[in-house]
């Protein structure tokens, strides 16, 4: 009669919790292709960051589904999302907060910004001048925002999701190097094949709501 060894025991237990990874991984790539035609090798990509803890950089033109793809995300594992849009007058507070002075208690009382969430889209971030770039350096490296002197833990998971158009460079900004740095990876996402496309006006016009697919049909798991 054999016996089982701890070190048996944490072989099992470790090859369970991988396969039940893998499979957790699948249905959420399956669940996200009900709303997100196509783009697959950008769906692959958001979701092995997702899982390695990184954040990426998706280069593309206006209008091929990225607010769409990362607000899927956020709804399949009932995560919050986020979305900025950078232009060339944002200021750093608009992204990580700033205190604001209460009358009422005549105190001062921190604000957070929309950078408290799951997944943030920062749309465009290449519009805004490196000063304003630099407020996500913080918090996408250690998963937090010091604010008034307190150090601010953000919801995990955390993800950055930034988008810039590689087609038109007036009125940009470039990524500083120590910004590109934090980046685990940098995709493109492109037009969609014919088929795709054709696909696509079909579950637009079934949608209740055609100018905008709605991701509240999604499982969350």
């Amino acid at each position: 009669m054999s016996e089982t060894t701890p070190q048996t025991n944490d072989t099992v237990a470790t090859a369970s919790r991988n396969q039940r990874a893998s499979q957790l991984a699948q249905a959420l790539r399956q669940e996200l292709h009900k709303a997100v035609i196509g783009q697959h090798e950008v769906v692959d990509g958001l979701l092995t960051a997702l899982i390695a803890g990184g954040h990426v950089l998706v280069e593309g033109v206006p209008g091929l589904g990225k607010t769409l793809l990362v607000r899927a995300l956020a709804r399949c594992f009932g995560g919050e999302f986020s979305r900025i849009q950078f232009t060339p007058d944002l200021m750093p507070s608009d992204i990580t907060g700033h205190a604001v002075y209460d009358i009422a208690s005549e105190q001062f009382k921190l604000r957070k910004g929309p950078v408290f969430t799951n997944l943030l889209l920062a749309d465009e971030i290449n519009r805004a001048p490196a000063k304003t770039q630099a407020a996500l350096l913080e918090v996408m490296q250690e998963r937090q925002v010091t604010l008034e002197g307190r150090a601010l833990v953000v919801p995990q998971p955390f993800m950055v999701m930034a988008t810039q158009n590689p087609i038109e460079q007036e009125g940009t900004y470039p990524l500083p190097e120590a910004e590109l740095d934090r980046f685990m990876l940098m995709l493109r996402m492109d037009y969609p094949q014919a088929d795709e496309e054709v696909d696509m006006v079909r579950q637009v016009t079934r949608s209740v709501r055609t100018d905008i697919l709605d991701v509240t049909a999604l499982r969350v798991l």
